[in-house]
C-alpha cells in the first residue's frame, strides 16, 4: 500500500533519519566518466528508503534541468548503480546525479517525476538535494 501526502513525507523523514542513526546519511558518489555506451553510474549512493537515482541535464549553475535517466536504489547501500541514458549526452555536458524518493505517486516501482512534480520527487535533508555532478567524457 503507498503513503501519499503528510504520512508519506513522515515516511520519507523517519527513512532518512534511521539511515542516519546507523551512520548512513544519504549520498551519491560519482565520478566523471565515459557515457558513450548510453549508462551513467554511480559508484555508491546511500538511501534512507527505496527510491530512485536520478540523472538530470546540468550546467554551471548547478540547477537540475530535464530528466534524462533514472535507476531503482534500495533503502541503504547501493553499489554501482547504473542508469540507461534516454537521450545523447555529449562529452563536456555535465549531468546530475540525485536521489529522489518513491513517494506521492500513483504506483510504486514506477518512476513519476516531471521536473518541478511532488510525485517521486528529490528528498531534501536539511533543504538540501542529495546528489552529485558530473561532467560526461
Amino acid at each position: 500500500m503507498k503513503i501519499s501526502g503528510i504520512a508519506g513525507a513522515l515516511s520519507m523523514v523517519a527513512g532518512m533519519a534511521m539511515a542516519d542513526a546507523h551512520g548512513m546519511a544519504p549520498m551519491v558518489e560519482a565520478a566523471d566518466q565515459d557515457v558513450s555506451n548510453g549508462i551513467v553510474s554511480a559508484s555508491k549512493v546511500m538511501a534512507g528508503e527505496n527510491g530512485w537515482m536520478v540523472v538530470h541535464r546540468t550546467d554551471e549553475s548547478g540547477k537540475p534541468g530535464p530528466v534524462v535517466g533514472y535507476a531503482p536504489l534500495r533503502m541503504g547501500e547501493n553499489m554501482d548503480v547504473a542508469a540507461i541514458l534516454q537521450e545523447d549526452v555529449q562529452p563536456g555536458e555535465m549531468l546530475m546525479l540525485m536521489v529522489h524518493a518513491e513517494t506521492g505517486g500513483m504506483k510504486t516501482g514506477v518512476f513519476e517525476y516531471t521536473l518541478g512534480a511532488k510525485e517521486d520527487g528529490p528528498i531534501k535533508p536539511d533543504g538540501k538535494l542529495v546528489m552529485s555532478t558530473i561532467t560526461a567524457k
